[in-house]
């Protein structure tokens, strides 16, 4: 997910993203810490994305 693409949605849809992108980000350290994650990397792209969604809508507050 890309920061142009963010910018272009509302605060509701960035809130929604935000709450599905944590939803994720606990499902795979579940999986982690039961060692059934194949794909480790996951875990960094999941944790910039929120990222990337936290500074967005910080932007768009003020």
């Amino acid at each position: 997910m890309k920061a142009f693409e963010l910018r272009d949605k509302d605060k509701v849809l960035l809130n929604k993203e935000l709450s599905d992108l944590l939803k994720a980000q606990f499902g795979l350290r579940m999986r982690f810490a039961t060692q059934q994650l194949q794909n480790t990397s996951q875990l960094k792209k999941v944790r910039r994305d929120i990222a990337r969604v936290r500074s967005i809508l910080t932007e768009k507050a003020n």
